[in-house]
């Protein structure tokens, strides 16, 4: 199987099916079968790296698969006590903007709304990732991320329509490092990475100084495989199986196929898949019944040209034909 599924992958970069391939590493059964690095231009949240030779030694910006790994960091904090559970009532949370919690129209928001994305609220992440247009971006730009998070309109009832919102992420960031008493990133060394042995990672900072937690997290191709192994196998004592349980489970309905749980996304098929994904063509993919994760990074920010897709059902075509 190796062999013919290294062959296919080959024979897709060879084709040019996945032009901005930067990295591959596929483990099955608890073993890494695969590992593939490419070359080209990179970034870290938009500041240019230039010309970038991947090896296995190579941080790469995870974008939003960063936001998977917040959900894990909740279920170990909500694991621990150090945070409330996920229908605590979410201005509660923020008791520093007291004009914000007199909001009549936000009174019933709970955290759930933001680990399922159905806060109800006016943000738009479909301009590119480089534009103020799009919230995601003005909300690094504003001097305080969860004022601004917090303060935007309310657009629609929340829990009923999944919006993707980078927002949402902030807030748990938030209430994650005010439950844990650290920064984000500090948390997520003791709590994840320590343990997983993973000593190498870097989370980007916005210009307030706070981990960007919806975008930031940079990570070894084999260390984010690592953490997709931590799911397939339960958590291993590291995450809650019974939080793993709750945030693997389909929650909210997406346009295509996949649907929405606590931060990740569900395939449901015949075939469960339970998957992370960011900008750029970055994808943690875990389907259980195969013992298979792959984790796919590349450099198509703002121009996914589905190039990891490509890649990844090379591995998957291969993984089912063998």
């Amino acid at each position: 199987m190796g062999m013919d599924m290294a062959e296919r992958v080959e024979a897709v970069l060879r084709d040019g099916g996945a032009p901005g391939f930067h990295g591959l590493v596929v483990r099955r059964g608890g073993q890494v079968v695969l590992e593939r690095y490419g070359a080209g231009a990179d970034f870290r949240l938009g500041e240019p790296l230039g010309h970038v030779t991947f090896d296995r030694d190579t941080l790469h910006d995870l974008r939003s698969v960063s936001k998977s790994v917040v959900a894990l960091l909740y279920g170990i904090a909500l694991g621990d006590g150090l945070v409330p559970e996920p229908g605590a009532g979410l201005m509660a949370q923020f008791p520093e903007y007291p004009d914000l919690a007199e909001d009549p129209g936000k009174a019933h928001l709970t955290i759930e709304h933001a680990l399922t994305m159905t806060l109800g609220l006016d943000w738009n992440e479909d301009a590119p990732y480089t534009s103020p247009a799009n919230s995601e971006i003005a909300m690094e730009l504003a001097p305080d991320r969860y004022r601004y998070v917090l303060e935007r309109p309310v657009a629609e009832e929340a829990g009923k329509r999944w919006r993707y919102c980078g927002g949402a992420t902030a807030l748990l960031g938030g209430v994650i490092a005010k439950g844990t008493g650290r920064p984000l990133e500090r948390y997520a060394a003791e709590a994840l990475f320590g343990p997983l042995g993973i000593t190498d990672f870097a989370w980007t900072r916005g210009p307030d100084g706070i981990a960007s937690a919806a975008a930031g997290l940079r990570l070894r191709p084999v260390d984010l495989a690592a953490v997709g192994q931590l799911v397939l196998d339960g958590g291993r004592g590291i995450v809650p199986e019974v939080w793993l349980e709750k945030a693997l489970r389909s929650r909210v309905p997406i346009d295509g196929p996949f649907t929405y749980g606590y931060h990740w996304y569900v395939l449901a098929e015949e075939r469960r898949r339970v998957q992370a994904a960011g900008n750029g063509g970055q994808l943690l993919v875990v389907v259980p019944d195969e013992e298979l994760v792959v984790a796919v990074t590349a450099g198509e920010y703002d121009r996914d040209t589905g190039g990891s897709r490509a890649v990844l059902e090379t591995v998957l075509e291969a993984v089912l034909e063998g």
